[in-house]
């Protein structure tokens, strides 16, 4: 079955105790809505409706899903709940809070906290937009990233992958505090024992393992995703597909530049985090935050950064093409209206 567009449910209809208020995110693999609890308290609710394989009409509450399908939607509705019910387990400031996980209309639905703020791609366009140089500061890249990097080492000790880390599954709160999203594509934990689904993933942020059947996956697969955002903050655009790199690599030409601009210190802990060999990469987020703290003593001053030549700069931003480009069939989801990629 191709990707067809599913209905969502509709507005005001009350479920499990929750009340859906509107739609405000959708994907290959799933619709989240605002609503509210029994208390009134603002929730986002997350749908497992993948659209490759499950068709639900305008009026309709339960999918339709084809018995060649059904399969392999069951595995998927299982490693969803079985995520939901990971992810609850987890409270750290640094990750969506999942508040509850329960079956309906023939899927599962996870719930989790809704949040004010917006998510870092937002920021960085809205940066590149207003022409700011730099495009994110050195400073604010080790800081936002050192707490991205606790969430994620907190991900990884609850046995989880997130696959699909970029700035638009990176949520800034009011107060600036990033809290990781759309654990969507986690579908393959660290466990070897439960079946594989295989992600989608986002060219320029996925690690070139995702892009070969049967590869081993661990932490130096979101290793490379964290390295590609911080890349991406610097340029306003993902790094270079993982599969044309293996071809024709271009990403010394482009950190080359970025030396006029960013410490060599920061640069470094960047390539190393892209290293296209899963080996070669940091194995753990603990080396790579250690690695970034480290070389924090290296970082400029911020006025010495705004006085960075704007032509350099925008020789950078002009090295890539569009940015928060997606593969067919998947889109990112976030808990805030207008952040759907």
């Amino acid at each position: 079955m191709t990707a067809q567009n599913n209905a969502p449910l509709p507005d005001g209809l009350e479920i499990s105790g929750y009340r859906i208020v509107k739609k405000i995110a959708s994907g290959g693999f799933s619709i989240v809505y605002l609503a509210y609890d029994e208390d009134g308290n603002a929730v986002a609710i997350k749908e497992y409706l993948p659209s490759a394989l499950a068709l639900r009409e305008p009026g309709e509450l339960a999918p339709t899903i084809s018995p060649e399908n059904l399969p392999t939607f069951r595995i998927g509705l299982k490693c969803f709940f079985e995520e939901g019910r990971a992810l609850a387990r987890i409270a750290h400031p640094n990750v969506v809070s999942v508040l509850n996980f329960f079956r309906a209309n023939e899927t599962v639905y996870m719930v989790m906290a809704y949040e004010s703020g917006r998510s870092l791609q937002e920021h960085i366009l809205r940066r590149r937009d207003k022409g700011e140089k730099p495009l994110v500061s050195e400073q604010f890249i080790r800081k936002m990233f050192g707490q991205v990097m606790h969430g994620v080492r907190e991900v990884h000790t609850n046995k989880l992958l997130h696959l699909d880390l970029k700035p638009a599954n990176i949520y800034l709160r009011v107060d600036g505090t990033p809290i990781l999203l759309d654990f969507g594509a986690a579908r393959q934990t660290l466990k070897s024992d439960l079946p594989k689904l295989y992600p989608m993933y986002t060219p320029g942020f996925a690690a070139p393992e995702l892009y070969v059947k049967n590869a081993v996956l661990g932490p130096w697969t979101d290793i490379y995703s964290i390295g590609a955002s911080m890349f991406a903050c610097m340029v306003g655009a993902p790094p270079q597909p993982a599969d044309q790199r293996n071809t024709n690599d271009k990403m010394d030409t482009h950190f080359a530049k970025l030396e006029a601009i960013y410490t060599p210190e920061l640069i470094k802990v960047i390539r190393w985090s892209l290293m296209i060999d899963p080996l070669a990469r940091p194995q753990s987020v603990f080396a790579l935050q250690k690695a970034l703290r480290e070389e924090a003593a290296a970082r400029p001053a911020d006025a010495v950064l705004d006085k960075v030549s704007r032509k350099v700069t925008s020789k950078v931003r002009g090295l890539f093409g569009g940015f928060g480009r997606r593969s067919a069939g998947h889109a990112a989801t976030t808990i805030q209206d207008g952040n759907t990629i």
